[in-house]
């Protein structure tokens, strides 16, 4: 079992940046794929963003496409979500995941089996 921590959170106004990490421990990812969800109050997890094992291909929702940039350092077992331009809608709790599988081609949340315990971004107006 991998165990996935998420940190960075905070609170931050419109327009700024936050940069969430997630340490990986454990057994080894196994050439995975990983993932960023998040969720706010009274809605469903929500896919934010992929990135394949070499790091090599990433995928992102339109949402947050040419804001956020996700990436990972499989030496340091650590993956990572810069938040560039924060808006109020993008507050909610967010999530680290590990895929199932190795492509970004498959990203909705049944596709991930590890999850992190979350860490909460407000933005404010």
């Amino acid at each position: 079992q991998v165990q996935l921590v998420e940190s960075g959170g905070g609170s931050v106004q419109a327009g700024g940046s936050l940069r969430l990490s997630c340490a990986a421990s454990g057994r080894t990812l196994g050439r995975k794929a990983m993932g960023w969800f998040r969720q706010a109050p009274g809605r469903e997890r929500e896919f934010v963003a992929v990135i394949s094992w070499s790091g090599d291909n990433t995928y992102y929702a339109d949402s947050v496409k040419g804001r956020f940039t996700i990436s990972r350092d499989n030496a340091k077992n650590t993956l990572y979500l810069q938040m560039n331009s924060l808006k109020p809608e993008d507050t909610a709790v967010y999530y680290c995941a590990v895929s199932y599988y190795s492509s970004t081609y498959y990203y909705a949340t049944s596709d991930f089996g590890s999850w992190g315990q979350g860490t909460q971004v407000t933005v404010s107006s």
